[in-house]
């Protein structure tokens, strides 16, 4: 296989753990250009003979790559998606693709129109734990699938960090919840089952993390507040004492960054005294091809840990862990389990192997020619995204609406 070249357009958090995996693998792939408004962050990716540019607009004056990582936020897709497309650019894109059905259609005409390789970061297709899952159901130990529990366990910490405090915290900053971090888990029960989201009810909102909520002896900010030492959502907590991988590493890189960041940055607010408006806990019921139901769970009030997933088929069951697959066979009784070596539920450990399984299908496929070995492309894509805006038009108006074609 030839060797690719790639650009980086977003340098940050998601950004960098793509970066690292070029730096990784440096018979395979090679960084070209960072591009990045900030210096500090284009500078901690880039080495010696990769190009710094503060705008990914400077890549449309020459194609420097044969791809593009796509990593800006959510809100900041469209345009470079588009533009880079038609300059010629493979593209792997951050999902959510964009935060509106109209912006994620523009991509996907405009990555059809181009025939640039296109991929979406739904790295939950990618990891073994996923494969194993996908095979089980696919050799027909199952039979026929009929039903699908599925719940996502966001965890308490996780919720605060980014979805109370952080980036994602607002609908108007970034996309609903369900589109910030669920749209994974649509996509993934669409392609473990193949079976397709047809309709589609919803039922969710902000319970919790509001003002109301908020103890009357609570201060604004977590190092200033008497309850902290028993507050499960501390801030000093989560971020002190724990090394400064991810999630401390947003905020700093040593002791004294972190705790500027606790004292004058969003990390250090109370959850109740924060500009939040995403759901913390959230229930689709599904219709999926063929009369197959499924339910989904997304709650902020767990452990933070993997997916728990349960397949009911008529000749058999299956219960998975995120880790492991348990399957019972009703033909004869008999229960197996199967497990793989790779975990890990989180940006923080690389989504179980789905960032690197994702980065190694993209840039496997630039290389031979072969988009087969992408498995999240433009159709697939766009179906998962599809069935999120009209989950939440359902939540919304408390009506079962069908998801449109893609």
């Amino acid at each position: 296989m030839r060797k690719v070249t790639l650009a980086v357009a977003g340098a940050g958090n998601r950004g960098q753990t793509y970066a690292s995996w070029i730096a990784a693998h440096p018979e395979r792939a090679e960084l070209v250009a960072v591009a990045d408004p900030d210096p500090a962050r284009r500078a901690r990716l880039a080495g010696p003979g990769v190009r710094e540019l503060a705008d990914w607009r400077e890549l449309l004056r020459e194609r420097v790559a044969d791809a593009v990582v796509l990593s800006t936020q959510d809100r900041l897709h469209v345009e470079p998606a588009v533009a880079l497309a038609r300059a010629g650019y493979a593209l792997l894109v951050e999902k959510p693709m964009a935060p509106t059905e109209e912006e994620c259609r523009e991509i996907v005409s405009a990555v059809r129109e181009t025939g640039v390789l296109f991929a979406v970061c739904h790295v939950l297709r990618y990891t073994p734990y996923t494969a194993l899952v996908k095979e089980t159901v696919d050799s027909g130990v199952l039979g026929e699938v009929m039903s699908v529990e599925h719940l996502e366990p966001v965890g308490w910490w996780h919720q605060a960090h980014s979805y109370v405090r952080g980036p994602w915290r607002s609908e108007r900053l970034a996309s609903p919840m369900l589109l910030a971090k669920s749209s994974h888990d649509l996509d993934w029960l669409a392609y473990v089952t193949g079976l397709r989201i047809e309709k589609v009810a919803s039922f969710g909102s902000l319970g919790h993390f509001r003002p109301e909520r908020r103890p009357a002896e609570a201060a604004d900010r977590c190092l200033d507040c008497v309850l902290e030492p028993g507050c499960p959502y501390s801030a000093p907590r989560l971020y002190l004492n724990r090394g400064y991988d991810w999630p401390t590493s947003v905020l700093g890189e040593n002791e004294q960054q972190v705790m500027d960041a606790l004292r004058t940055g969003p990390y250090g607010r109370c959850v109740y005294a924060c500009d939040n408006d995403v759901v913390d806990h959230q229930v689709l019921a599904m219709e999926l091809t063929g009369g197959a139901t499924a339910t989904f769970t997304m709650t902020a009030f767990t452990e933070q840990t993997h997916r728990q997933t349960k397949i009911f088929g008529t000749h058999g069951r299956l219960i998975g862990d995120g880790e492991s697959v348990e399957v019972l066979d009703f033909r004869d009784g008999r229960t197996t389990r199967r497990g793989v070596a790779e975990t890990g539920s989180n940006a923080g450990d690389g989504h179980g192997g789905g960032d690197d399984g994702v980065m190694d299908a993209f840039v496997t496929a630039l290389a031979t020619g072969d988009p087969a070995h992408v498995r999240s492309g433009p159709t697939e894509s766009l179906h998962s995204h599809l069935a999120v805006f009209a989950a939440e038009k359902a939540r919304h108006s408390g009506t079962v609406l069908t998801v449109p074609a893609s």
